[in-house]
């Protein structure tokens, strides 16, 4: 069993998020900003972080590079809903500062488990 921490400013977007990860396989966590992320990060040393890029107080970045100091093993997925032309482009740069998988808000579901799953090494 994994341990998953979702960190998201959106309120609604991260409960979809963790209830769609906490089906019994995986132990998920959920933290609304990444300066509140890298704070349980370190006290719960998640096996994957899936982050927002944009969010106040820090930002989805940020966070990327704050994971991969502290613990280089913990694999990333970075999601982002900063509109559609800006989408891309987000997340072009969050996989450039180490994301290892990215998705674009909105997602299903089903793409959101078939994402933790291949980081994970099982897809």
């Amino acid at each position: 069993m994994a341990v998953l921490l979702v960190i998201d400013d959106d309120a609604g977007m991260r409960k979809l998020m963790v209830r769609t990860l906490s089906g019994g396989k995986h132990r998920v966590l959920e933290a609304e900003n990444g300066q509140e992320g890298l704070r349980m990060m370190d006290e719960h040393k998640p096996d994957v972080v899936i982050t927002d890029i944009l969010m106040p107080q820090k930002e989805g970045i940020e966070t990327i590079r704050e994971v991969q100091e502290r613990a280089p093993a913990t694999k990333i997925i970075a999601i982002s809903g900063g509109g559609l032309s800006h989408n891309l482009m987000f997340l072009d740069v969050a996989r450039a500062f180490g994301a290892d998988a990215v998705l674009a808000k909105p997602f299903r579901p089903a793409q959101l488990v078939e994402t933790v799953e291949l980081v994970l090494g099982g897809g």
